[in-house]
């Protein structure tokens, strides 16, 4: 048996962060439990190396959704990092805070404190953006935010004339002071290296003998007594250890992990948990509920001018292409693929509700995650809704924790959500009818002549998950509303806290990296504020 003072399940972003500022004083034990393995691989480092981790099951959950109705009942593939630093070791890069009224939504849902003007603070801690001095001084944070523009594909620039053709504005930066608009993207990448949570924040707390990792460790279940997380049990190997915790329990597991692990341990729908003969702990009927992500809908086009896919769709190419990157840390593996991005508004609100990319390269993803990049010149423009309605679900299939869950997305199960499939897909016609992409248009689909069920048709058949999965333990007033309550604590469970994706009340507005490291920070500091004093019943102090 083995004591700390606080157990953090889950090396993934929110993970690191905990890992970090739990040890940071010195004065508490901690442990951090991660079910994968190391992170120190060449194609998780390598910005443009995205497409070779996708899909590879010794660094990803690679799970299935189940067949979905709202998407013509296809199986989708939905990738979850399982290795140290989680989905920031194989995520896209892209660096978006959110927008405003996304934590001003969250507070009202309940997640009280949770506001912009609350969250914004977090983030200036956290982050050192490039290129920031001379107008806002400098930064010091352990977040570095690459401005990756000069080197990016000369073809983006003809996404950023199109912007401006269809009447979006072109900003500098989607988190700066203007954040409706389209932009090259920022991105974590950091001298032509991804920038992962772990290289951020576990990696310096590693220097710390107060923390210990443990890597390619299951957590099966949560120990509790007397309606008390006191520790966990995991296996490692055919080892299987018991770790008691002093202080507290934080599960960091993920969307998908996390209520996983809760119903696991006898934490959630009580009807579910006897299903699978567990016995019930606390009866919560919202651990796995509420299931969002965001879905977009892409659209491949050949273009008259070189991109990427005359660099990357052939092997001398991607041969050149490697050299080019083994000896000077620049070319086009340096840069991750999404180069442009922004959020526009559609009819249906006043707000922006969709986010556009815009890729200087053609390429499409199968059913089981392998990706194909074409040959000759292309790109792509995808359209994703940003804050949808529909709510889907997370419920374990056997009391086995090797078990995968189910996963059901009941996507396009609104109204709201259908219209802004539509909406989406107008945006894309918009886009490309601009004379910018008509000017670099050899042959692409006719979306044009689309009309709004051709449209929302297409969507059905064709749209894939963006890989965002979020609030399956989202904070909210109540346990029969919620999980969690505002200080991120389990409902009728002492001493336990999901810090994670699932912890949001709903999804941001567009790319979730930076919400989950922001929200860790924050939880952070209300699990020492709440732990100030010291504990008597059982564990380390």
């Amino acid at each position: 048996m083995e004591a700390y003072d606080f157990i953090v399940v889950g090396a993934g972003s929110a993970g690191c962060v905990l890992a970090d500022r739990l040890s940071a004083s010195g004065r508490h034990k901690v442990l951090l439990i991660e079910a994968g393995g190391s992170d120190r691989r060449f194609w998780i480092k390598v910005p443009l190396g995205y497409g070779k981790t996708y899909d590879n099951p010794s660094l990803n959950w690679c799970y299935t959704a189940k067949p979905d109705a709202g998407l013509a009942n296809r199986a989708a593939f939905w990738p979850r990092g399982r290795v140290i630093g989680g989905s920031s070791s194989i995520n896209a890069m892209a660096y978006l805070q959110g927008l405003p009224h996304d934590f001003d939504d969250w507070e009202t849902a309940g997640a009280t404190g949770w506001n912009w003007q609350s969250v914004s603070a977090t983030y200036s801690q956290l982050e050192t953006f490039e290129n920031r001095y001379e107008t806002e001084g400098p930064s010091f944070g352990q977040v570095h935010v690459s401005d990756v523009g000069t080197r990016m594909h000369p073809f983006s620039a003809h996404f950023l004339q199109a912007a401006q053709q269809a009447g979006w504005p072109v900003v500098d930066d989607l988190n700066g002071a203007i954040r409706e608009g389209v932009a090259r993207l920022r991105c974590t990448v950091k001298n032509g290296r991804r920038w992962s949570a772990a290289d951020a924040f576990l990696r310096p707390a590693l220097k710390r003998q107060n923390l210990r990792v443990v890597p390619n460790a299951l957590v099966e279940r949560i120990v509790l007594q007397n309606g008390v997380a006191t520790g966990v049990e995991y296996s490692q190997g055919t080892r299987r250890v018991q770790a008691m915790a002093g202080r507290e329990v934080v599960v960091s597991a993920g969307a998908i992990n996390s209520p996983q692990l809760l119903q696991l341990s006898g934490i959630g729908p009580a009807e579910l948990m006897q299903r699978h003969g567990i016995k019930v702990q606390a009866n919560l009927p919202q651990v796995g509920q509420g299931l969002q992500d965001h879905l977009g809908i892409s659209y491949q086009f050949a273009a008259t001018e070189p991109t990427l896919n005359n660099r990357l769709g052939s092997w001398p190419g991607k041969i050149a292409a490697g050299l080019q990157y083994l000896l000077t840390r620049a070319g086009p593996l340096s840069v991750p693929i999404n180069q442009v991005s922004g959020f526009v508004g559609s009819d249906q609100g006043q707000r922006a509700d969709l986010q556009i990319y815009c890729n200087p390269m053609s390429y499409a993803v199968r059913a089981g995650g392998k990706t194909d990049v074409a040959a000759k010149a292309g790109f792509l423009i995808c359209v994703q809704p940003c804050r949808p309605t529909s709510r889907g679900e997370v419920a374990i299939t056997s009391a086995d924790p090797n078990a995968a869950p189910d996963i059901r997305p009941y996507s396009l199960s609104t109204n709201e959500d259908c219209a802004l499939a539509i909406a989406a897909g107008r945006a894309a016609q918009k886009l490309a009818e601009t004379p910018a992409i008509r000017s670099v248009l050899r042959d692409g689909p006719d979306i044009a002549a689309m009309s709004d069920n051709d449209l929302l048709a297409d969507f059905q058949a064709r749209a894939s998950s963006i890989y965002h999965a979020s609030c399956t333990c989202r904070m909210g007033a109540s346990a029969k509303s919620s999980v969690l309550d505002a200080r991120l604590r389990v409902h009728g469970v002492s001493r336990l806290r999901v810090i994670d994706a699932s912890s949001f009340p709903n999804v941001t507005s567009g790319n979730t990296n930076a919400p989950v490291m922001m929200l860790a920070a924050r939880g952070a500091e209300m699990i020492l504020q709440d732990t100030a004093q010291p504990i008597r019943q059982g564990g380390a102090v």
